[in-house]
């Protein structure tokens, strides 16, 4: 604006009683940033590479989208209750949400108003190019509640596999008997378990610590066909499910049949060789850093997992232990790819500022200067890029200590994704040879309606969380008479009723798509 502009504005205020300054301040002001906050899961990080990452990061946001961004961590303890209470809170200091249909209960908090509808033209307006990835894959129906409104975006084009299994030593499998140190059968674990206790006495076989299930779900996953209806939680358990050869109908392995009875069997025997502490239920240690540490003969979680973490640090903290990966399910292929859905991003109904937070997400996930800091920090101090485009960290890195903890598991995407010197060499083919049995997941589009049986699930869980764990770690003198008692008295509190109900909801989705 000219001198000369200013001046006749600056009369013509005056003569109205309205002051210079009130201009400067409104119409020629940029406008502050908009604070935008991010909900994530994970413990924080405290080796301030989160905080040095977000100072780079921020005047990128603010050049882009005039916001600043935050991130707010659910932490792993009790994290169950605390996100579900954090999100309908009220809370509008948070608006971006992490969330997923399958493990963090995105459509029953979405039933419950936790998250805003986000209308296409809203998507089109401030995540133009989420939108149009999204769109092109057909993928945003699985986004959508009966209401046929949009709830979150879907991680949708990135490739992963989150199906879990055992990390173990080859080197101490090979010395156990195991040809190639290959482990191939679930109970075959046994075996490897009384090798280590025999020759590594400063070591667990299996250091494991809380409140678990894997022994059981191992040995169930790979000698049943049944499989896990996801997002019908109650409390820490999964307790629903189908079977393959009768995948419309309603059941449980929690009540029937005798796989959970062997699979208990299994898990005795191995408390009886002391596999794990005695107190493992209550030991509040990390067994991951116990396995890097050579304490402990095998750790449990996903093959993303694997590749990313476990390969790596035990080839630099455990030379020559050939670290490898036995997933539930290897024996019969009764295992899934990941939904589109294992990640997927909302925004809080009580977001101040929905649209900037909109903003800001859609160019963490397609900006890829951007994509690059908020997932592996500042080139040159956090990583570097070599000749052939692989991704390197720093000498002596250590992801346990000097990782950036963004834990982005919300809108990642394969275009921008280097190839990673901290992963397992053989990544492609352990992908491939998952991509090769790996069943699609049936019911992606499935919506049980919880409202109806939210207190039997509540009932449920407290009958579970007083059985399971101690079925799991074998303290159960009789683990059959043991698990008839948990099954009277999950019918005592409703489970039939709740089964019926969720039976409706299979009933009126499969007749909707004339399956």
């Amino acid at each position: 604006m000219h001198r000369r502009s200013i001046v006749r504005v600056g009369a013509a205020l005056l003569v109205l009683g309205i002051s210079m300054p009130a201009l400067t301040a409104g119409a020629l002001a940029q406008d502050a940033p908009t604070e935008i906050t991010m909900l994530t899961m994970g413990n924080k990080p405290t080796n301030g590479r989160l905080e040095a990452m977000l100072e780079k990061l921020n005047p990128l946001l603010i050049e882009k989208a005039n916001a600043k961004l935050d991130l707010f961590y659910i932490e792993w303890a009790d994290w169950q209750t605390q996100y579900n209470v954090q999100l309908l809170s009220g809370d509008d200091n948070v608006d971006l949400v992490a969330t997923a249909t399958d493990w963090l209960y995105a459509w029953e908090n979405a039933e419950k108003g936790a998250f805003l509808p986000l209308s296409p033209e809203m998507l089109q307006a401030n995540a133009p190019k989420t939108w149009a990835q999204v769109e092109a894959a057909g993928h945003w129906d699985l986004t959508k509640l009966p209401d046929g409104q949009i709830y979150f975006a879907p991680e949708d084009n990135y490739t992963q596999y989150t199906n879990h299994g055992f990390f173990y030593r080859g080197d101490w499998a090979k010395e156990a008997g195991f040809e190639n140190g290959e482990i191939t059968k679930f109970e075959d674990f046994t075996k490897y378990f009384e090798w280590v206790k025999a020759n590594k006495p400063e070591a667990y076989p299996w250091d494991i610590a809380g409140a678990n299930e894997a022994a059981l779900t191992g040995y169930i996953q790979g000698h049943t066909d049944f499989q896990t209806l996801q997002g019908v939680s109650a409390g820490n358990y999964a307790p629903f499910h189908t079977k393959a050869s009768d995948p419309y109908t309603v059941t449980s392995w929690y009540m029937e049949g005798d796989a959970l009875i062997e699979a208990a069997k299994v898990a005795k025997q191995w408390n009886d060789i002391g596999v794990w502490r005695e107190d493992a239920l209550n030991f509040d240690g990390e067994p991951r850093e116990l396995f890097y540490a050579g304490l402990s003969g095998a750790d449990q979680h996903h093959t993303q997992t694997f590749v990313n973490d476990i390969v790596y640090n035990m080839n630099i903290k455990q030379p020559g232990s050939d670290p490898k990966f036995f997933y539930w399910g290897k024996e019969n292929g009764n295992f899934f790819k990941d939904i589109f859905t294992h990640g997927a991003m909302a925004v809080s109904a009580y977001s101040k500022h929905p649209e900037k937070a909109l903003q800001v997400y859609d160019l963490i996930r397609n900006d890829k200067e951007l994509y690059m800091l908020f997932n592996y920090g500042i080139e040159g101090v956090d990583y570097t890029i070599n000749a052939d485009g692989v991704l390197e960290r720093p000498a002596g890195w250590d992801s346990s200590t000097m990782s950036l903890g963004t834990d982005y598991w919300w809108g990642r995407m394969d275009e921008f994704e280097p190839k990673l010197a901290t992963q397992a060499p053989n990544k492609d083919a352990i992908i491939a040879e998952l991509d090769a049995t790996a069943k699609d997941y049936p019911y992606s589009t499935l919506q049980i309606n919880k409202s109806n049986i939210d207190p039997t699930l509540a009932a449920m869980a407290g009958v579970l969380s007083e059985y399971i764990p101690q079925l799991q770690y074998g303290k159960f003198e009789d683990p059959a008479a043991a698990i008839a008692e948990m099954r009277q008295k999950l019918k005592d509190v409703g489970y039939e009723d709740a089964r019926a109900s969720i039976q409706a909801d299979m009933d009126a989705w499969k007749a909707a798509r004339n399956l």
